[in-house]
């Protein structure tokens, strides 16, 4: 395997009238380094006995993708121009197109070298004997990740009117509302997926929390076995305390909240009224309820809100209390777009990373983020103290990146974990100690010795205040425990405050690339029994569409019976709409 070398860090002064404080950091800093005798442990086959190739790194390369227009599987390549990387395709019928993927060459090859091989996937595969993909989709037998986190639409109705919106009834002109019994159904198929059973759902929609039975459905998956369950909401429900309550009593952990920036002008133009208020107030109830977290949600589109990126940060600073996590999701486009307007409209997650740095001064591209498929070695080595595969969170490199923030609650100042954790060298020590374990057959957790070689790589005088190593690696565990992680445990200094900034670029067929999708660990489950990627059921094959019209009624007939709020909400963006919305001048929330 190749080694690579990253410059120290240098960090780019704060913008001029920015809100956010930093921190001064020694110069000195852990340049992410993959040692020359390391080597990623690379499985040949699912679990169901399909081949598995290798992701290929490195550029230029080869890669299948589809036709923006027909949909066909075609021959991609990705080079590198002018620092950035690209995708050219030719459609036979629908001629050419280009799309710039990653706007650093350099972020781009680091999330590569930071890939520890591909997981096996599932042992009993919806769809036993696949060939082909995207259009194969159950789960199948190419795919090599099991579910990470389950998607469960309740309902394709909201109690917004986005004018960014492509997944809701009126637009649809269906509604698609899942009766109790197969929400029953989709939570089932999911638990029981083997070697792993799915473990972290999201209900979504729609507006999930209007569905008539919302709380009997997060109390379900609670007594289904679920050990973390989210919503995917616009906040507006939580502004009623009692309804915020109720979600925490029936087992609510987590609110995937939209959150788009810190003035309505971007809500004006992104969901179509001011909605700012709403938000804190939602904030402000998930902290009076207690126990529940929150993690913000903004979709980004380039020109129109990428200026707010640290101001969002700011903010859930401030509420470090009760956000955990920020979820930056680059706007994907469906429907036809101009390459030259593409280009214009793009924003990737090298995009992402360089704004943080820009905007706040926290967190350098180069040395601070990692991807989020890194953290893998984790699982491999709880996998084999446990003498049982766990959730692996084992998808593509160029799908999520991310750093974790540890923030001193009284004085909200943020260091990322880079900056006293050798991460790297940590990683690699990982990966190498779960192949002993697993050797050993050790039982769960051999666990001080195990757990303290890696302290090493911890350094006190470096952290931030109060941060010990081993109140670093009570933090980890109530990461993965929410006995430790939240409420009186929590309160009581047990773990550290974080703060997770994270990036998740969903795919469009502009970049769609399958290497990604047959590593997708962000799935649907549906009425039929079956689940698929992501990005082949919102784009793509667009299994949503397929779905949702066979368990659907007829969205007339419902006005005269029901009353049925107009519009929807995604997290995602429709390319129609983005590529009408006003542009905002990068000052400010004033129009122009």
């Amino acid at each position: 395997m190749s080694t690579q070398t990253f410059a120290p860090e240098t960090f780019a002064p704060v913008k001029e009238g920015s809100t956010l404080s930093t921190q001064t950091f020694a110069p000195e800093t852990f340049a992410p380094v993959k040692r020359s005798d390391f080597t990623v442990v690379q499985p040949e086959t699912t679990h169901s006995g399909s081949r598995i190739e290798a992701i290929h790194k490195g550029l230029p390369k080869i890669t299948q993708s589809l036709c923006p227009d027909c949909t066909r599987v075609i021959e991609a390549r990705e080079f590198e121009e002018n620092g950035a990387v690209y995708m050219e395709k030719t459609c036979p019928t629908h001629g050419y197109f280009r799309d710039k993927i990653y706007a650093d060459v350099k972020l781009y090859l680091k999330m590569e070298q930071w890939y520890f091989g591909d997981n096996r996937g599932l042992s009993n595969p919806a769809i036993p004997s696949a060939t082909r993909c995207p259009d194969q989709c159950g789960l199948c037998s190419m795919h090599t990740s099991h579910t990470g986190l389950a998607n469960v639409d309740l309902t394709n109705r909201c109690n917004l009117t986005c004018p960014v919106c492509f997944a809701n009834a009126n637009a649809a002109g269906y509604l698609y509302e899942p009766s109790f019994d197969q929400v029953r159904k989709m939570l089932q198929a999911l638990r029981n997926e083997r070697p792993v059973a799915g473990r972290v759902v999201q209900f979504s929609g729609g507006e999930p929390t209007i569905y008539p039975r919302f709380h009997d459905a997060v109390a379900l998956a609670k007594e289904m076995g679920f050990s973390h369950i989210q919503v995917a909401t616009n906040g507006v429900m939580w502004n009623d305390l009692e309804f915020c309550e109720k979600a925490r009593d029936a087992g609510l952990h987590t609110l995937y909240l939209q959150f788009d920036g810190v003035c309505d002008d971007i809500y004006k133009r992104t969901r179509g009224e001011s909605l700012f208020e709403k938000k804190l107030k939602a904030i402000e109830n998930v902290r009076k309820a207690g126990i529940m977290k929150i993690v913000f949600v903004p979709t980004i589109v380039k020109g129109l809100n990428d200026h707010q990126i640290g101001d969002i940060i700011k903010l859930a600073l401030d509420n470090i209390d009760v956000v955990s996590g920020i979820s930056f999701q680059p706007v994907t486009f469906t429907g036809r777009i101009s390459r030259k307007e593409l280009e214009a409209k793009r924003f990737t997650l090298a995009d992402v990373a360089h704004a943080v740095h820009e905007q706040t001064g926290l967190a350098d591209p180069y040395n601070d983020w990692f991807p989020l498929a890194c953290v893998t070695p984790f699982s491999k080595l709880i996998s084999a103290l446990r003498g049982e595969e766990t959730t692996s969170l084992s998808c593509h490199p160029h799908c999520s990146m991310g750093t974790y923030m540890f923030v001193d609650q009284k004085t909200k100042k943020a260091v990322p974990v880079t900056r006293f954790v050798d991460v790297g060298a940590m990683l690699q020590d990982i990966d190498n100690l779960a192949r002993s374990a697993e050797k050993a057959r050790f039982k769960f957790f051999s666990k001080v010795k195990t757990w303290n070689s890696l302290q090493k790589h911890f350094h006190a005088e470096r952290a931030p205040e109060g941060l010990t190593f081993t109140r670093f690696l009570q933090t980890l565990q109530g990461m993965t425990d929410k006995s430790y992680g939240r409420g009186n445990d929590a309160e009581s200094g047990f773990v550290y405050k974080t703060l997770m900034v994270a990036g998740m670029h969903f795919m469009d067929s502009y970049n769609y690339d399958v290497e990604r999708v047959k590593r997708c660990i962000i799935h649907y489950a549906a009425p039929n029994g079956l689940i698929y990627p992501f990005c082949t059921y919102n784009s793509g094959p667009v299994y949503r569409e397929k779905i949702e019209k066979k368990y659907s009624m007829p969205f007339e007939t419902q006005l005269a019976t029901m009353q049925i709020p107009q519009g929807g909400q995604t997290t995602q963006v429709a390319g129609d709409a983005a590529k009408n919305l006003p542009i905002l001048k990068s000052g400010g929330c004033s129009s122009h």
